[in-house]
């Protein structure tokens, strides 16, 4: 089926000075970013990955140094990268026999990830990471079976807002947040119309939606 009303994965960036203190916020913004993209599942991982590759920079090349943070989608792949102006220190894994207290970063990374690399530029370096997402395309929704069944819903619901494309059938990002906020509203409408509290209806809804995200629906 077409993913209909797919919301893009809009690739976005964070400077920030690499500090132990910056560790926690930076995870927080991932975890949140993951969520509103609906691969929470990722989440885990990536914080992971990210906390190793910020690590990373804080031991070799040093506290305080500037860095940027940038996430996108690489095909199905989440990449989450990491940029710091030290082209020399390159990181490395090293051997699992290796009774080293440091340094075994870069093999939880390869660990936890589908693969990793180093990019050298003039300026910089660029550590990423890539994650499996279990997408089966970069804008697509993930396998939650009521993801899809609201899919079908909002196709079925109004078929003039359907966008005009040719060979199109999909509904754009926009139209589809008005058609389902009107499936909301005409659902809380039906509740009332049948003697159902369409309040307290709708505040188990959130709470639901709540218990399954994880975070709160605002």
């Amino acid at each position: 089926m077409d993913c209909g009303g797919c919301t893009p994965r809009r690739p976005w960036d964070l400077s920030f000075s690499a500090q132990p203190a910056e560790v926690a916020a930076l995870r927080r913004l991932l975890r949140i970013h993951l969520g509103l993209w609906g691969l929470a599942e990722l989440t885990d991982a990536a914080q992971l990955c990210l906390s190793e590759l910020v690590s990373n920079v804080i031991t070799h090349v040093g506290s305080g140094t500037p860095t940027t943070l940038a996430v996108s989608m690489s095909g199905t792949y989440l990449r989450i990268e990491v940029h710091d102006p030290d082209t020399r220190a390159l990181p490395c894994l090293i051997d699992s026999t290796d009774d080293a207290e440091s340094g075994r970063g870069m093999a939880i990374v390869s660990a936890m990830s589908e693969r990793w690399g180093v990019q050298l530029l003039p300026d910089r370096k660029i550590t990423w990471v890539e994650l499996a997402s279990g997408l089966t395309a970069a804008n697509g929704h993930g396998k939650d079976v009521r993801v899809s069944r609201a899919t079908s819903c909002l196709h079925l619901y109004n078929a003039g807002l359907l966008t005009h494309l040719p060979g199109s059938t999909r509904l754009s990002a926009v139209a589809a947040e008005e058609v389902a906020i009107d499936v909301i509203a005409d659902l809380l409408h039906w509740l009332r119309a049948h003697g159902h509290d369409a309040d307290e209806a709708l505040d188990r809804a959130q709470m639901q939606f709540e218990a399954d995200t994880g975070r709160p629906a605002r």
